[in-house]
């Protein structure tokens, strides 16, 4: 059974996603570039992301929201974070009633500490809240546009929602698993990516691989504190939005968050460093964001806060290491698995 489908974004993931569904199902891609609208249209490529791949014929482009949306049944967001709210403030009127709405955007809302999901339920009418699906996991853009074999999982309060989800988009080489644990999916995909630039900076610096061991493992516990302590399940971050995700954006070479931390740990100016990635590093602005939530439930973060200063300009990547390792020495049996977490690392 076709699913009309409305991809809001198009960029890398926005695109891929765009191909993915286009093998069954009709899909309307929105950007806001009236030039990239043209080209997908005109010439079945997108001009600035995975320009190397044809696009299928069941998409077409626009870049009218109501177009876009008029009649879908499944809508995939896959905008910037910093950019979701304005968007879905004006989205939100065109979503039909009973269309499932999957965000498939990573970060954290500085100003309010919600996660994406949170600030959808925040925009969005009330009649929608139960259809919101969070897709997350290791899972680059490029190589799904390749058909290269990807696994993800799906989070929805109502399960029902995330398993119709699972059925449309799930094909021998995009494999989708389902869950209900909302909060600890998308805490566990947005901070992933400070871990990434923190192990970044790590073997930019040529620190070694015993430290991108060290920062990747105490980043997974610093990363469940922060999402136990807003009602996550511990089981969530050892699942592939959790360490599946960290072990691919760490060490993966697609992974934009890591080249930002190779750059700094090499000397780079952060401007120059984002000029010629071209796209956005969500974890910059997670970072920030990452570290005032953490200082909110009571948890220290104290690899998110190092990351921070060195993207203040506070701190080199060597200061932020040594300042690491010469913190207060400690048993590895803390509150990382514990739903009340609070205490240090």
């Amino acid at each position: 059974m076709r699913t009309p489908t409305a991809v809001l974004g198009a960029g890398s993931f926005g695109t891929c996603l765009a191909m993915l569904g286009a093998r069954e199902h009709d899909v309307k891609l929105w950007a806001r570039s009236e030039g990239t609208v043209e080209a997908i249209n005109r010439d079945r490529r997108n001009p600035r992301y995975l320009s190397e791949f044809e696009l299928p014929e069941r998409i077409e482009a626009t870049t009218d929201l109501r177009e876009a949306l008029a009649g879908r049944e499944l809508v995939i967001l896959a905008v910037p974070s910093h950019s979701l709210r304005a968007v879905m403030q004006e989205a939100g009127p065109y979503i039909e009633p009973g269309a499932i709405v999957v965000s498939a955007v990573k970060g954290i809302e500085y100003e309010t500490g919600l996660t994406m999901h949170g600030v959808l339920e925040d925009v969005l009418d009330r009649e929608h809240h139960p259809r919101i699906v969070a897709l997350s996991g290791p899972s680059f853009a490029r190589e799904i546009a390749r058909q290269r074999p990807t696994v993800v999982t799906l989070a929805c309060r109502e399960e029902a929602f995330a398993i119709a989800v699972q059925a449309t988009l799930s094909c021998p080489w995009f494999r989708c698993y389902t869950q209900t644990d909302v909060i600890g999916v998308e805490t566990a995909g947005a901070l992933k990516n400070v871990i990434a630039i923190a192990v970044g900076m790590s073997d930019g610096a040529e620190a070694g691989l015993n430290a991108r061991a060290a920062l990747m493992t105490r980043g997974l516990a610093e990363i469940t504190r922060i999402g136990v302590a807003q009602g996550a399940e511990p089981e969530t971050f050892l699942g592939l939005a959790g360490m599946g995700d960290l072990l691919l954006t760490c060490t993966g070479d697609l992974s934009r968050n890591r080249r930002v931390g190779l750059g700094l740990g090499r000397g780079r100016p952060l401007p120059e460093i984002v000029a010629e990635l071209g796209e956005v590093a969500e974890g910059i602005q997670t970072t920030r964001a990452a570290v005032r939530l953490a200082a909110r439930l009571g948890v220290e973060a104290p690899i998110a806060a190092q990351v921070r200063a060195v993207l203040e300009g506070e701190k080199t990547p060597q200061e932020a290491g040594q300042a690491l390792m010469s913190r207060q020495l400690k048993s590895e049996r803390d509150a990382t698995f514990q739903r009340d977490a609070r205490r240090d690392d």
